[in-house]
């Protein structure tokens, strides 16, 4: 598997038999983890330790956001039928909904947008606080605000829904 973050290329392939062993561009990793949550894991490597949240997933790009210990990143996942398609140059048009969950806890504090609208990919979509902190949530992807599920001053748990969109 590839996986793409701020342009710079990953090759990533897990080790068989040997659970939290992954080769990264040809080096080995050896990973600890633990799941506390649905879309959230704790990751203990020899270079430190990290907070992963799944924060959106596009479906049709294959584009990951997450938030690693608090800092947003978009992740573009690529396997080998992604590539043969590439290579062949098919691509597959599919429309579906997408949910913007909440990444954790907090209070939504404004909201940029309203059903019907029409967004690009890194649109400013709502801003969430949390932990004393003002997290701007984005768009993954292009699309259209289906439904906005959460309401400004609203406070929110970890993975609620607060916006649906449609591509």
């Amino acid at each position: 598997m590839k996986a793409i973050i701020n342009n710079k290329e990953f090759i990533i392939n897990e080790k068989d038999g040997e659970p939290g062993s992954f080769e990264v561009n040809g080096r080995l990793l050896k990973i600890d983890y633990i799941s506390p949550a649905k879309d959230t894991v704790h990751l203990l490597s020899g270079f430190g330790s990290y907070r992963v949240c799944l924060v959106a997933y596009d479906t049709e790009q294959h584009i990951a956001t997450v938030q690693v210990n608090h800092c947003s990143y978009e992740v573009k996942l690529k396997n080998e039928s992604d590539e043969l398609m590439e290579r062949l140059g098919l691509k597959v048009k599919v429309h579906k909904a997408t949910q913007v969950k909440a990444p954790m806890p907090g209070k939504v504090i404004d909201i940029m947008v309203k059903a019907g609208d029409k967004v690009s990919k890194n649109d400013s979509l709502l801003i969430l606080e949390a932990m004393k902190m003002e997290n701007l949530i984005k768009a993954s992807a292009d699309g259209v605000v289906k439904q906005v599920d959460a309401g400004k001053g609203m406070a929110v748990e970890k993975n609620q829904i607060l916006i649906t969109m449609e591509s």
